[in-house]
């Protein structure tokens, strides 16, 4: 078994790559973003047939630090893309942050490969065009969300592995998706008015990459997987509700019709969702360490602040808008965030700028891969959040 990681320097990488030293699989490629001292590591611990990295000079100076192996080092997108058509793989994780992890996941795709897929923004952007591939060409995507894995999961314990258990069942009246709540949660927006990168960073459960961090804090990365789960389980938008749980400890549930519910329960810890991606339908042990459900703290449930976070409408609406509308979403997100993170508008500029993108562009109805993300590009060509 061959598995191209893509991201491997961020937090689902070095995870993916724990997983796999532990399960003794094998590296096929390996692409990391800008970070080539912790990538030339990665390199000689796993020796995959083929690397690349997004940022060019990042790539040259690879190739030098790297030179002894004869490992050969693709550079920018192209390159990242290359990884698919260089080596021979079964699965490809992808972990890349953003829409930057839109194309792999079409390459990935289009080779009939399993998708263990932490790149949510594929779905939120692509989601119907994405689906659509894996059915064309026998491809399958097992989410590492650990929201999405719960579902998975459960799913998994009411049916038979040889059915497509992507398919919601009649029986199931609904999904819900537990949020930590992010770093200010209970806060009103006079307490926001104020708040600094450094404090939406200060995530309670989690230990993740600064955008997802943020997105955390603001609840679009809950709205984001709204939007993913109805793609992922073919489940409408009214059947899927979301919970605060700040321990982190219930990943989701499915609620039958008969009210009786489902749940996933671990400790917060990504490497169970990965592992059970890389190694479904089996179960195998894992590094993670067994629950102590007597020394658990209470599990509480609250609703989300829907008028302080706007972010889960938002999404809301785009699921229902459908079209290019996702692409919207996710590029006037991203903008925002860097904006924010680079001290250049404050948090609650955010979710504003975010609205007022999803007003200002015409929504495009059955959009093509490549008009998504031409779509993407002219709103980050044209927009700034200041």
């Amino acid at each position: 078994m061959g598995i191209i990681v893509l991201g491997s320097t961020g937090s689902i990488g070095v995870q993916t790559l724990d997983c796999i030293e532990n399960l003794g699989l094998s590296v096929s490629a390996m692409c990391a973003g800008r970070n080539f001292t912790l990538f030339e590591k990665q390199i000689r611990k796993f020796m995959p047939q083929a690397v690349a990295m997004s940022d060019e000079d990042a790539a040259n100076k690879l190739k030098d630090m790297i030179s002894d192996l004869h490992i050969p080092v693709f550079s920018g997108e192209e390159g990242v893309l290359r990884l698919f058509e260089e080596t021979e793989s079964d699965i490809c994780v992808n972990g890349i942050v953003g829409v930057a992890g839109l194309r792999p996941t079409v390459a990935a795709a289009k080779k009939g490969m399993r998708i263990a897929l932490a790149n949510k923004e594929s779905l939120v952007v692509a989601g119907d065009e994405i689906k659509k591939l894996c059915r064309n060409h026998g491809a399958e995507i097992i989410p590492v969300d650990s929201e999405h894995s719960a579902v998975f999961q459960c799913l998994n314990g009411i049916c038979p592995t040889d059915n497509d258990i992507q398919t919601i069942p009649s029986k199931i009246r609904r999904l819900i998706l537990t949020a930590s709540g992010g770093a200010f949660y209970g806060k009103t927006n006079k307490d926001l008015s104020n708040v600094t990168a450094a404090d939406a960073l200060l995530h309670p459960t989690w230990k993740m990459g600064k955008k997802i961090t943020v997105d955390c804090a603001t609840l679009m990365n809950k709205g984001f997987e709204i939007i993913e789960a109805a793609h992922l389980f073919d489940i409408s938008e009214e059947k899927i509700d979301v919970v605060i749980h700040r321990e982190s400890i219930i990943h989701s549930m499915i609620e039958f019709n008969d009210s009786s519910v489902l749940a996933q329960m671990s400790y917060p810890d990504m490497r169970i969702a990965i592992q059970y991606a890389l190694t479904y339908p089996e179960r195998e042990v894992s590094p993670v360490s067994s629950a102590d459900f007597t020394s658990l703290p209470p599990l509480t449930f609250s609703k989300p602040d829907l008028d302080t976070f706007r972010a889960p409408i938002l999404c809301r609406e785009v699921l229902r808008s459908g079209g290019s509308s996702g692409a919207i979403l996710n590029a006037s997100n991203e903008i925002a965030v860097d904006a924010f993170l680079s001290n250049r508008i404050p948090f609650l500029r955010i979710t504003d700028f975010v609205e007022k993108m999803l007003g200002k562009y015409a929504v495009k109805s059955d959009p093509s891969i490549e008009e998504l993300i031409e779509i993407d590009k002219k709103i980050r060509a044209e927009e700034y959040p200041g």
